[in-house]
């Protein structure tokens, strides 16, 4: 752990030894929503978890709200983790202790059965589990993301045809996150530290399943979303490239020119669909420029041609 990193443990209640699943919460200033995301793990039919909720030294009321629960499950940590949430992610595995780990983001929250569905799916033989959910927001919009299949989780379709995983909807075996290793703590692939670490199970062993029950919500807000999405297409391109380099086959080059295609993509894609017509056509250039035979790339054009977004 960098050593600029500042680290003070509150315990709430007594430990908790051995449970089965260690539920790691990262939070900065989202005591509005935490408490939702917290009342969604009390509630759950599967009562073996112990959750560590790793404060970013908030200044709103996480602190309270946490101490409220007055749950021995519960402990909170206060970290400096510096902008980099993999640091906080990674600092809760540390002193985790259950034989699975559940990652929850404070904005989101669980169904009552996602802790049962994923243990009873794990122990019949996966090593990580990923169920569908619901994306809530902007405003009152909503939809069911179904993740996966199953196939589509090897490492070369997760490296080539892109993230099929959702860190909200994930149950992992932790006996594979050590063999894997932690979260990657560059600052250049933040936001996409998760997708880094879906490729490096992957490639270890993991089998990964998925279910099509809709287990828990992944909210969607903030005021500038076109913004979060480039920085997120820019930091899914460095884990791409991070796993590219030593590509030498003519065929992989070929299709690592279409991955990074569709990356570029999908950054025109997001300034369209916040009005940024005018900015989205550099992208689509871009795009075109790396690969120039993906045809969803010349309609989404002609889309933003006329300032329109494609549904």
């Amino acid at each position: 752990m960098p050593p600029y990193y500042c680290v003070e443990r509150l315990l709430v209640g007594a430990e908790v030894k051995d449970p089965i699943i260690s539920i790691v919460i990262p939070t900065y200033n989202h005591a509005n929503f935490l408490r939702s995301a917290l009342d969604s793990v009390v509630a759950q039919s599967f009562k073996d978890w112990e959750v560590v909720v790793i404060n970013n030294y908030s200044d709103d009321d996480t602190i309270e709200v946490v101490q409220s629960y007055k749950d021995p499950r519960i402990q909170l940590v206060n970290f400096a983790n510096h902008g980099i949430i993999g640091a906080a992610r990674n600092y809760g595995l540390s002193i985790a202790k259950g034989a699975f780990i559940a990652f929850l983001d404070s904005d989101d929250f669980w169904y009552p059965k996602k802790l049962d569905a994923c243990v009873r799916m794990l122990n019949t033989g996966y090593d990580l589990v990923c169920h569908a959910e619901v994306w809530s927001g902007p405003g009152t919009h909503r939809r069911v993301v179904q993740y996966g299949p199953e196939k589509k989780a090897s490492y070369e379709n997760l490296l080539f045809n892109g993230n099929c995983l959702s860190t909200s909807a994930v149950v992992v075996r932790r006996s594979f996150l050590d063999l894997a290793g932690p979260f990657d703590e560059s600052r250049n692939i933040i936001t996409a530290e998760d997708y880094d670490l879906w490729l490096r199970l992957a490639r270890a062993g993991a089998r990964i399943g998925f279910l099509t029950e809709v287990l828990g919500e992944y909210r969607i807000h903030g005021a500038n979303q076109s913004h979060a999405a480039l920085r997120n297409m820019h930091a899914v391109m460095k884990v791409f490239q991070k796993h590219c380099d030593s590509l030498v086959d003519p065929v992989a080059i070929s299709r690592k020119k279409r991955r990074e295609a569709i990356i570029l993509y999908s950054g025109a894609r997001s300034l369209q669909a916040n009005q940024q017509f005018g900015q989205a056509w550099g992208y689509f250039f871009k795009a075109i420029g790396c690969y120039p035979w993906i045809p969803k790339v010349y309609v989404a054009m002609v889309f933003n041609l006329f300032k329109r977004s494609p549904k």
